[in-house]
């Protein structure tokens, strides 16, 4: 039999579930989850040889220097800190850069629509006829 207590439990987490944001979360693990793949695939299937025809012997995990019987595989953190750069700069280029760039236009035509009042400086729209903090007299745009 479930107690009033356990019941009330069980709706909490219902409404913690059903809250915009878990979902919104869990929407963007998936989606980024799946986007690990596609850069993964650009990163090694594409920029890696593009590298080896150009620079040579793009894999480096061969690389190691021995002292007594340890053997310190640096040619694999080698492999691993190019991996990130390339990573790092697909997100940058293909990612983060329009993005940005999109914000930014979204931003002006946003402030293309207000102008500032010659009289009191405040913001105004730009077919306003008169100013609603000062009440001056003006020419629409």
């Amino acid at each position: 039999m479930i107690t009033p207590l356990q019941l009330v439990g069980m709706r909490g987490f219902k409404k913690f579930l059903m809250q915009g944001n878990v979902i919104d979360l869990a929407v963007a693990v998936v989606i980024g989850a799946a986007f690990t793949s596609i850069v993964n695939s650009f990163v090694s299937d594409l920029l890696t040889p593009l590298i080896s025809a150009f620079g040579g012997l793009p894999d480096f995990s061969s690389l190691k220097v021995t002292i007594g019987k340890s053997n310190f595989l640096y040619g694999q953190f080698i492999n691993a800190v190019i991996s990130f750069l390339m990573v790092a700069a697909v997100i940058y280029f293909l990612v983060v850069g329009p993005y940005n760039h999109f914000k930014e236009r979204a931003a002006a035509q946003e402030e293309a629509t207000h102008r500032d009042c010659p009289e009191c400086l405040s913001e105004i729209p730009k077919a306003a006829t008169r100013c609603a903090a000062c009440t001056s007299q003006l020419t629409p745009v």
